[in-house]
């Protein structure tokens, strides 16, 4: 293989831009993402050496990716380029169900809150039956790509109905024989209840760990409850098990993502740092700025530090965005 490979500084610039042209004849085949903020928006997978990075497909994208004519493996591999400048080369993984790998299925696709960096309420979009989900993870099984299942949910009514609805699948899905990642907005005994059906992992999203943002941005959901939820999960489930996305970009501190961090992973919870993906839907409604590639790295070593002091190892992550990384900037990635 080519020796260009993706850096964390070059995966660092690539998240902190989020976007791609590219010509759709190269795009593998895979499904629009419906889960959270980035729902409904088409994207690709480009991974390079051991890093995979996520990007929505945009016209008007500094960033491309082009054929390079090179091989390997048998596989056709590709370049990718920043306003004409080579940065990486590396191959295009097919993403059957939102991620590569996994069958991630979000069972609701729209939310009676009003997250007001996430367009979900604003598409009101479909609502799964047992049927569609199985027919999913059955696609992802027959294509040889099943190596995990992750279920995420908007909410429909009740956040005690999501928990139901996943409840009512899990038995279905355990014949697979593959790891179970849930996500949901968490009830009391959620956990339990989970682990108990056959989960592997739980992620409970802070969304941000800063107070004051939360309530402006969150209004309808409560911070305290999401920890208290995300305690009992640590001791259901077990330390590198537990998982929480941490939005970065909603105008929060460096400091106070730092004391975020250091809470959570105190507690055995190990954050998803998450850049902020502003979405039209959403213009205007709270402070969302993507983080520069600077703040990427700044923030991504101090979480290394802080998970190798509690001894927490996200690297072992079976399921979810833990596993797959594309979104994000992780400490595997420095």
């Amino acid at each position: 293989m080519h020796d260009r490979l993706m850096t964390p500084e070059i995966k660092a610039l690539l998240i902190s831009i989020g976007s791609v042209s590219i010509d759709p004849s190269l795009v593998p085949r895979a499904r629009g993402s419906t889960a959270g903020p980035g729902a409904g928006i088409s994207s690709v997978f480009f991974r390079s050496g051991e890093r995979r990075v996520r990007l929505s497909i945009r016209e008007d994208s500094p960033l491309s990716i082009e054929k390079s004519g090179d091989e390997s493996g048998g596989e056709s591999m590709v370049s990718l380029f920043f306003e004409g400048k080579e940065l990486a080369r590396g191959r295009l993984e097919p993403a059957l169900a939102h991620c590569p790998e996994q069958a991630f299925i979000t069972l609701c696709e729209r939310c009676i809150f009003d997250c007001k960096y996430c367009p979900v309420p604003k598409l009101q979009g479909h609502v799964k039956s047992e049927e569609d989900v199985l027919k999913i993870v059955d696609e992802v099984f027959k294509a040889g790509q099943l190596k995990a299942i992750s279920l995420t949910s908007g909410v429909e009514e009740t956040v005690e109905g999501e928990v139901d609805r996943v409840l009512g699948l899990l038995p279905a899905l355990k014949k697979y024989g593959v790891p179970i990642g849930v996500s949901v907005y968490p009830t009391e005994g959620c956990s339990r209840k989970f682990y108990e059906a056959g989960a592997s992992e739980v992620k409970y999203n802070v969304e941000t760990m800063d107070s004051e943002i939360f309530q402006k941005v969150c209004g309808g959901l409560f911070l305290d409850e999401i920890l208290e939820r995300l305690k009992e999960a640590v001791d259901i489930f077990g330390k590198n098990r537990v998982f929480s996305n941490f939005i970065i970009g909603l105008g929060e501190t460096d400091d106070a993502v730092r004391e975020g961090i250091e809470t959570l992973a105190k507690m055995g919870v190990i954050p998803v740092l998450r850049p902020v993906s502003p979405h039209p839907l959403r213009a205007g409604d709270c402070f969302a700025e993507r983080p520069s590639p600077e703040r990427l790295l700044k923030l991504a070593k101090m979480e290394a530090e802080i998970l190798k002091k509690y001894g927490l190892k996200p690297e072992l992550a079976e399921t979810m965005c833990p596993r797959c990384t594309g979104c994000d900037l992780v400490p595997s990635d420095l």
